[in-house]
């Protein structure tokens, strides 16, 4: 099981989800993600707040990013900016 939402399978206009925004909420609040569209375009999308697996854990991503040993090093072209 993964604690993505579940993908909208349509879209409501933005008329329709003002007159049923309670029930739009109760629904995204069960997981489900609503985008709401406008002249059939989607321009926002509703979703869960949180996780239904609870809290994020600190160090989950640990081992899967690194950071280059030239990080820091300013690139060779900006030394016009760094005087």
């Amino acid at each position: 099981m993964t604690n993505m939402p579940k993908r909208a399978e349509r879209y409501v206009n933005i008329a329709e989800a003002k007159a049923r925004l309670s029930e739009l909420v109760d629904k995204a609040a069960q997981g489900d993600e609503i985008l709401i569209a406008r002249d059939h375009k989607p321009v926002a999308r509703l979703v869960p707040v949180g996780r239904a697996d609870g809290p994020r854990v600190p160090g989950s991503a640990k081992g899967q990013v690194w950071i280059g040993p030239d990080f820091d090093d300013i690139p060779p072209d900006f030394s016009d900016y760094t005087k």
